[in-house]
């Protein structure tokens, strides 16, 4: 303890006093504010779990076809059954994904294991090819193949990286090793056609017999960044030498070609992975081409998520691509966060001679949301001092603006958009064959326990 005749004069004295005293007084409100953070983090977590349980009841078994098997995908706003009921791979795969990863989580729920399984079947019996391999498109509710307007049936990347992911995810739920044996005939399927030996990465379209053929562009970053988290979900579960090969190959495309030095990602490519860009041309021909040059706000934010899955998978370490992801989401935030409202728009273009981006598609489609809140807290995990944007604050903010504007309070479920920017969304269809559950629901369960790890 001092004391004055220890040789400090009275106004030292003074001054040391008023120094202790803010110190106290800073501790005070730094616990004050910890206290609060640990209280705001509860309290989220509670609500998400408690719509998470929501989402569980409302889903399934609702969408379980019992007569034909799968799922059932069209439901109207009100949840009442709507149309054919056809199934496509990517509707199928992804709930076979959502069901087998609420049971590999909470192995209390034993009814979802039995989901997985009932997926893992109707992609078995009635989406794979058994004669040439590979997942069809798109089947009738009974499991008859759905050939494309011109009567010829085609496969693609996207909805075989899809299957590939909801048969891993079941395998690890389950331990069932027929899962594991079809998802590995997926991969090799792929591997055989669809893998480019030359210039890296695969080809989308893909006749019945599994060889590319010209649709459009022949890569894209959509298909690239779904085979990037469906290789890393299956190398998880089988750690073989070629899979790990091309998931370092696509998370080496994904982070290094598809993601420009802003922060977004280009979308087409040609055959070398030429970009298909607009950059320097004139406004008039920027505008003319926004259907193939445009920047999608809730993949890069997604993809920020997608690229650090795959290192985790690879066993990189975190700080190797955690810049890059955290410029992904930076540039998200700047460009399409809406501080009024809250939520993320869809699209926006930067054009010749403007010195700022447009937003091109103001809608804020669900999906999107739920994959920004997500990375908003993988952000806040890691940078919790980050000196321009306080992520956590931000994560708060996006979950609010979901209760807000896409909940729906009276029948459940998601909104397809915002109802801040698309109020008639409230009479929209809960579910369609590209409206389900697995990004909600794979958002969902990732906060729930990101918020259990930050609590710890």
């Amino acid at each position: 303890m001092l004391k004055f005749n220890e040789g400090f004069s009275a106004n030292t004295v003074r001054y040391l006093i008023i120094v202790l005293a803010g110190c106290l007084i800073t501790s005070c409100q730094t616990s004050t504010t910890e206290n609060q953070s640990v209280q705001q983090r509860q309290e989220i977590a509670s609500e998400i779990d408690s719509v998470l349980v929501d989402q569980y009841n409302l889903w399934y078994p609702r969408t379980v076809d019992n007569k034909y098997g799968g799922f059932l995908s069209r439901y109207s706003h009100d949840w009442q059954s709507i149309g054919p009921q056809d199934k496509m791979i990517v509707t199928q795969a992804r709930h076979t994904w959502t069901a087998s990863k609420v049971a590999y989580r909470d192995p209390s729920r034993k009814d979802f294991v039995k989901y997985g399984k009932h997926g893992f079947d109707f992609l078995r019996n009635h989406m794979w090819d058994e004669e040439y391999g590979g997942f069809y498109t798109s089947v009738t509710r009974e499991g008859e193949v759905t050939p494309d307007d011109d009567g010829v049936i085609r496969k693609g990347l996207y909805g075989n990286a899809f299957g590939i992911y909801g048969l891993a995810s079941y395998y690890q739920a389950s331990g069932d090793s027929a899962a594991l044996v079809l998802a590995r005939q997926a991969f090799e399927w792929l591997d055989k056609g669809s893998y480019d030996h030359e210039h890296g990465g695969y080809f989308n379209s893909l006749t019945r017999e599994g060889e590319p053929y010209e649709q459009g562009y022949p890569k894209d970053y959509n298909s690239g960044i779904h085979i990037l988290e469906a290789l890393a979900e299956l190398y998880q579960v089988w750690p073989d030498q070629t899979v790990r090969a091309r998931l370092y190959d696509m998370f080496r495309v994904v982070r290094d070609t598809f993601t420009t030095d802003r922060g977004y990602m280009n979308l087409y490519f040609r055959e070398d992975w030429t970009p298909v860009v607009y950059t320097d041309s004139s406004r008039a021909v920027q505008e003319q081409n926004l259907a193939t040059d445009h920047i999608t706000f809730g993949h890069d934010i997604e993809t920020a998520f997608l690229i650090l899955e795959a290192a985790h998978a690879l066993d990189f370490s975190e700080d190797s691509v955690l810049t890059h992801a955290k410029k992904m989401v930076d540039h998200t935030i700047d460009k399409a966060w809406d501080e009024e409202e809250g939520g993320f728009y869809d699209r926006g273009y930067y054009f010749q001679g403007d010195s700022e981006i447009t937003i091109t598609d103001s809608s804020k489609v669900w999906w999107a949301q739920a994959e920004a809140l997500h990375s908003l807290l993988i952000m806040a995990r890691h940078f919790p001092d980050d000196p321009e944007y306080n992520y956590f604050d931000l994560f708060a903010r996006q979950w609010e603006y979901i209760k807000n504007y896409l909940l729906d309070p009276r029948h459940g479920g998601w909104y397809e958009r915002g109802l801040d920017e698309d109020p008639d969304m409230r009479e929209a269809p809960k579910a369609t064959i590209w409206k389900g559950n697995y990004h909600t629901m794979r958002a969902l369960l990732r906060c729930k326990q990101l918020l259990q790890d930050m609590g710890q």
